[in-house]
C-alpha cells in the first residue's frame, strides 16, 4: 500500500478569495481566477489532469514492460473539462497520448492503451460517473 498527501489552504470568499495548494515540495496558489476565467496559477482540474496523465503513462509503460518491451518515451497530455451537474463537475477529461516503444505492433498498442485508460488508479478514480476518452497514438 503506498499513502501520499497533499494539502490546500483556502481563505476568503470564492469569487474573492485565495488559496495555496502543497504536495511534494511543490507549494503554488489557486483561486477563482485559476479556476473559472484565465488566471495564471494553477487549479484542481489542472492537477486532476496532471495526475491522471501521469497515472496512465506509468501503467501503460508497465504494460509494455510485460510484453518485454521498453517505451523510448510516452508523453500524455489529459484534458479536463469543467462542466456544471447540479453543481460543479469534471464532466469529461481527454487523454492524448504518443508512445515511441520499438517493436511494438500498432494492434497491440491499442489493447495496451485501452488496457491503461481502464485500470490506471486515476482511471479508476474517476469511473463513477466521469467520462474518460483517450487519444492514444503510436510514433516511430
Amino acid at each position: 500500500m503506498s499513502t501520499s498527501y497533499a494539502k490546500a489552504h483556502w481563505s476568503g470568499t470564492l469569487k474573492d478569495g485565495d488559496g495555496k495548494m502543497n504536495f511534494t515540495g511543490y507549494e503554488g496558489p489557486f483561486n477563482f481566477r485559476s479556476r473559472f476565467e484565465d488566471g495564471p496559477e494553477t487549479n484542481p482540474e489542472e492537477l486532476a489532469g496532471a495526475a491522471h496523465a501521469g497515472c496512465y503513462s506509468m501503467f501503460l509503460s508497465a504494460l509494455i514492460g510485460k510484453e518485454n518491451l521498453e517505451a523510448k518515451s510516452i508523453d500524455t497530455k489529459a484534458t479536463v473539462v469543467l462542466g456544471d451537474d447540479n453543481g460543479p463537475k469534471i464532466t469529461s477529461i481527454t487523454l492524448d497520448c504518443e508512445a515511441d516503444v520499438p517493436g511494438l505492433s500498432e494492434e497491440k498498442f491499442a489493447e495496451l492503451a485501452a488496457a491503461a485508460k481502464e485500470k490506471c488508479p486515476i482511471s479508476r478514480l474517476f469511473a463513477g460517473g466521469t467520462e474518460i476518452t483517450l487519444n492514444a497514438k503510436l510514433s516511430s
